[in-house]
């Protein structure tokens, strides 16, 4: 890079006092600033352009990196549920032959009515009578009657006819 100097400086708006003239000098310094200070722009604005595309090449590599970890956890998973389930289903044959063998056998009758027990179908769905519809507060009812709290809302007038003494009459 080019090292100015106040003497180097100094010497070059000398020579452009000479050169321009005192007349022109100002507006031609002031263009030259203008004009560098777009090039420290447009170079601040490539470095920062620069630095996002490795950034954004660091987040790649790191999501490649999560994906392939992710990867090999669910293939490890899978691995060790087929081989649960293998175990599983081998332990089912194994007990199912026991019971098959028990019952050819003439063995007890009780787990001859085990088997049938397993087929049995699940009893069904029953939905909750609940009044899904209803709102509900989050302050008990009973709390709300000793309170003095109106649970239904009258009109003043049927307030009035409601709570009027029977001896008087509307007219």
């Amino acid at each position: 890079m080019i090292d100015f100097g106040f003497d180097k400086i100094a010497l070059i708006g000398a020579v452009a006092l000479i050169v321009i003239g005192p007349e022109k000098l100002p507006r031609v310094a002031r263009t030259v600033g203008t004009l560098m200070g777009k090039a420290r722009r447009y170079v601040a604005d490539v470095k920062a352009e620069v630095n996002r595309s490795i950034e954004l090449e660091e987040l790649q590599k790191m999501k490649s990196q999560f994906e392939d970890a992710a990867r090999d956890v669910e293939q490890t998973v899978n691995r060790e549920v087929n081989s649960a389930s293998q175990a599983f289903g081998q332990q089912m044959s194994d007990v199912t032959s026991g019971l098959d063998d028990a019952s050819l056998l003439g063995g007890s009758g009780d787990l001859s009515g085990l088997g049938s027990d397993l087929q049995s179908p699940a009893p069904e769905y029953k939905r909750p009578h609940k009044r899904w519809r209803l709102k509900r507060s989050a302050v008990p009812r009973w709390y709300k009657q000793r309170a003095g709290v109106r649970g239904h809302v009258q009109s003043g007038a049927a307030r009035v006819a409601r709570f009027r003494p029977s001896g008087l009459k509307k007219t």
